[in-house]
């Protein structure tokens, strides 16, 4: 009996050590888990199918970071568009031309280390700064009347927080989430989310978002699940509204013909 007691204390004691061990490399690994930046070389030349000029912004650690402002024939205003977690401006400024068609410049920010910008992502209020520059320099091209804040999945939280900073005309948010603690408790239940660097609460932010506050989701989305947008409702002012995309999952969703129809729409 003695020997089966200590047999389980020792199989405790091993199993508490790799459980501290899995959550000690999540606390310390947890850029990578949630950023997958594509690299590009500083030399690296963006081809796109309309007209568009680089922009540099120049962070408070003296880091630069790489935009591209593309620009319509005759512009309503300007898509302030906050990027996903994967990928860089190489694949994103493809999205540039569903707004440009509708008649308005879209400016699309490389967070660090994404693309040809320089620096790594180290915090949240690291990443705070850095688009609230960015759009500081938008606002002096920009009239912030006139300007749109769009986020898709990891930029909805940064969108929602810097909307709720300044004063936009419109928050447009793609495949939202709640939080991204709340993304935790979903998918790594067994960690406990004082561990998260990166909570980003989308649903607090709203709360301060004097614009009317559009959000897009797909009721397939595989990534971020469709009820983080239905939990968002419940922050929403009377001008706020959810546009479910029927079928869509998380990628893709620019493209969706339903998407562009409905976008069409706002943006008249």
């Amino acid at each position: 009996m003695n020997r089966l007691k200590k047999f389980v204390i020792t199989l405790l004691k091993i199993l508490f050590s790799l459980y501290l061990l899995i959550l000690i490399s999540i606390y310390f690994l947890q850029e990578k888990l949630i950023f997958f930046p594509e690299k590009l070389n500083q030399n690296y030349t963006f081809d796109f199918n309309q007209n568009f000029e680089e922009i540099n912004v120049k962070t408070e650690d003296s880091n630069i970071l790489r935009g591209l402002l593309f620009k319509s024939d005759s512009t309503k205003g300007l898509i302030f568009y906050l990027h996903g977690n994967a990928g860089s401006l190489r694949s994103w400024g493809e999205v540039a031309q569903t707004y440009t068609r509708l008649h308005y410049d879209v400016f699309l920010l490389d967070y660090r280390g994404y693309g040809k910008s320089e620096g790594k992502i180290q915090s949240q209020k690291q990443l705070f700064s850095d688009v609230q520059i960015a759009y500081n320099t938008m606002k002096s091209i920009y009239k912030e009347s006139e300007i749109i804040i769009l986020g898709y999945s990891i930029g909805t939280g940064l969108a929602a927080h810097v909307a709720s900073q300044n004063h936009p005309k419109l928050l447009i948010l793609q495949a939202p989430y709640y939080s991204l603690t709340d993304m935790m408790q979903q998918n790594f239940a067994y960690a406990p989310t004082f561990i998260l660097k990166y909570k980003l609460p989308t649903y607090q932010y709203l709360k301060n978002c004097k614009m009317p506050v559009i959000l897009f989701h797909g009721d397939q989305d595989e990534v971020i699940y469709y009820g983080s947008s239905l939990k968002l409702q419940k922050e929403f002012k009377p001008s706020d509204r959810l546009i479910t995309l029927w079928g869509q999952g998380h990628n893709g969703m620019t493209e969706n013909l339903d998407y562009v129809s409905h976008i069409s729409q706002v943006l008249k």
